[in-house]
């Protein structure tokens, strides 16, 4: 059996699919194989390489086929330290780099902890495969780390709600399996997870003379586009009777390019606003650009998004905090809906929607326009909001200007956040670095700060916040041979989520560089609490933490302290930097109710004791 293992693996390694390499009479076309290892061919097959995870009794089996198939260099094996940095790794290798990996757990408290991880691909439609062991299905009593009720199927019950999940309870389904995963990891309108359940039991079954012409390839991404001319004709009608437009881009529109931008912008007289996920889409020094709007959003961006009297929305699902809760468009007559996601369409009312992929239909809407008298044009329109976006710089440049201010529990003049983002948001830029933002105040800072001018230089989980995702990812750029440096911006509280960076990255050659901001708190969280209630509970410690030591008790991690003025941050970020491998530099940072120590929010939020006005406002509006 290992021997034929070792024949598929080379055979598989040498042509790329299992039909190629058939047809080449590599391989024979029917032959004795395991559900581990059809798992692991099918996989490969669709151009999964990369296998990220933790070994456990529930997946041992699966586990001596990757072995074979690592030794004849068809797949790598990364054995971390955790699920949840296991499913970050792998997300970032799809968001950043395109690869679809598959992450693998064994049964129980590991499989639920790397499905919490892929909220992350959920959030930002993300195709990443999950393999993870399962109960038996004789049922002969409990198994370990099932969850203890005596039903049926309770994992698959529990992942058919975050995703598409399979079973295999039966060797042979796997083609359908691999199938269903296809659909939902490459070749969908928008991507996903997709968990595959195997039971312990299952793994080693052999299906005897299975057809190796049944594993299905990997599906080209599918590009749907409406041609219901009615649409587009409503829609080029109601740009042309409006004066006041903005356009908001979310992360569907992620591959829609700067010229296709600006003409639609040109065409249509709108000004630009972006979701906090994808900077840089379009260039932040063009004069339509105004930024980052939302919740946690920027004087300009919102000015856009309050004022104007039609909006055009690109891919997006509408997070709350993307249109403060359903409250950003207090002014507009009507909303254009562009999504490739039917279901995502359906989010406001009163629009005219159009399916499709998001360039796909710019691109159409742009050819119409070019022959539309545009006659509602505002020409003050433009002009007002360029007037917000240098109220806003002017805003942002003071509080760059006072880096400094005296924290009480700190107990000496220290670093404002904004300022230090800054400074490291300037060095990560001047490097040609790419930038990971954690959940939490730095990265609400952070989105506020960044001003990109190509998009995948910053990297952000907006969607799901997850706290430790900046650092838990820098991995992927290791296992991609180090083509981009990464910086990871971080609090004190998301590193503490997922610390195992530090091992991991010596293990498999990281060579990155992790900022962090400590404040001794959940910063966002207190800030929330003061505006709402006046006062902080217990979010925040007494805790002093020596992170530099930390750092450099892992041997081949080197620790910096970022210091207390501007220049030795900068100092501390050159000599970060030039270490040959995985860098941290601890920045202690102001927090307390001084204006000049934040950037401050400028929308509303469906949160805490703001529910009541909010959603009152939410239902006036009625989109």
């Amino acid at each position: 059996m290992i021997e034929q293992r070792r024949k598929r693996a080379k055979a598989i390694k040498a042509y790329g699919t299992i039909r190629k390499a058939v047809e080449a009479e590599s391989l024979d076309q029917f032959q004795d194989i395991s559900l581990s290892e059809a798992v692991v061919l099918g996989l490969i097959n669709q151009g999964v390489k990369t296998f990220v995870g933790i070994f456990g009794h529930g997946m041992t089996d699966v586990g001596e086929v990757l072995r074979i198939y690592e030794e004849e260099e068809a797949v790598k094996t990364v054995n971390v330290r955790n699920e949840v940095e296991a499913s970050h790794v792998a997300s970032m290798l799809r968001w950043k780099y395109g690869e679809a990996p598959a992450v693998f757990t064994s049964i129980g408290p590991g499989a639920l902890q790397a499905v919490a991880g892929s909220l992350v691909a959920q959030s930002n439609g993300l195709g990443v495969y999950y393999l993870m062991g399962d109960e038996t299905s004789h049922s002969e009593g409990p198994n370990m780390q099932q969850i203890p009720k005596r039903e049926q199927e309770l994992f698959l019950k529990l992942l058919s709600t975050f995703g598409p999940a399979y079973s295999l309870h039966t060797p042979e389904a796997v083609f359908t399996a691999l199938k269903r995963g296809d659909t939902a990891v490459n070749g969908g309108e928008k991507h996903s997870p997709f968990y595959m359940l195997l039971p312990m039991n299952i793994q080693p079954k052999i299906m005897e003379h299975c057809n190796l012409l049944e594993f299905p390839e990997k599906s080209a991404e599918s590009r749907v586009v409406s041609v219901d001319p009615d649409l587009y004709r409503a829609a080029v009608e109601t740009i042309c009777s409006s004066s006041r437009i903005t356009v908001k881009a979310g992360g569907g529109a992620a591959k829609v390019s700067a010229g296709v931008w600006e003409t639609f912008l040109e065409l249509a007289d709108a000004v630009y606003v972006h979701g906090p996920q994808v900077p840089g889409l379009y260039p932040y020094s063009k004069e339509r650009n105004m930024g980052v709007g939302g919740s946690k959003g920027s004087i300009c961006g919102n000015y856009a998004m309050d004022e104007c009297d039609l909006v055009i929305t690109v891919g997006t699902r509408g997070v709350c905090q993307w249109d403060s809760s359903g409250t950003a468009f207090k002014k507009a007559k009507k909303i254009i809906n562009i999504n490739c996601d039917y279901n995502d369409l359906g989010q406001y009312n009163n629009s005219v929607r159009i399916q499709g992929d998001a360039e796909e239909v710019l691109l159409k809407l742009i050819e119409l326009l070019k022959n539309a008298e545009n006659e509602a044009t505002d020409p003050e329109w433009l002009k007002e909001c360029k007037e917000k976006r240098a109220e806003w710089e002017a805003y942002k440049q003071l509080r760059y200007d006072h880096p400094v201010l005296t924290d009480e529990k700190w107990g000496k003049s220290i670093l404002t956040e904004p300022a230090a983002i800054k400074k490291a948001v300037d060095f990560a830029d001047a490097h040609g670095c790419v930038k990971i933002f954690d959940a939490g105040d730095v990265q609400a800072n952070g989105f506020q700060i960044v001003t990109d001018e190509k998009p995948g230089q910053t990297i952000t989980d907006t969607g799901s916040s997850y706290m430790g995702f900046a650092v838990s990812s820098m991995l992927a750029f290791a296992l991609q041979g180090g083509k981009d440096y990464p910086v990871a911006y971080t609090g004190d509280g998301s590193f503490m989520m997922n610390p195992q960076i530090l091992i991991d990255a010596v293990q498999y050659g990281l060579k990155g560089m992790i900022v962090l901001f400590d404040n001794r708190r959940m910063g966002a969280i207190t800030s929330l609490q003061h505006a709402q209630y006046d006062v902080g509970f217990s979010t925040d410690d007494m805790v002093e933490v020596d992170y530099v030591q930390m750092a450099e008790s892992v041997k081949g991690v080197k620790g910096f302290y970022g210091g207390e003025s501007m220049e030795e941050l900068e100092k501390a970020l050159e000599q970060a930097y030039a270490h040959e491998g995985l860098s941290l530099v601890h920045v202690p940072v102001y927090f307390g109710r001084e204006d000049l120590g934040s950037l401050g929010s400028f929308g509303d939020w469906n949160v805490g004791n703001w529910c009541e006005r909010v959603q009152k406002l939410k239902h006036e509006i009625g989109f």
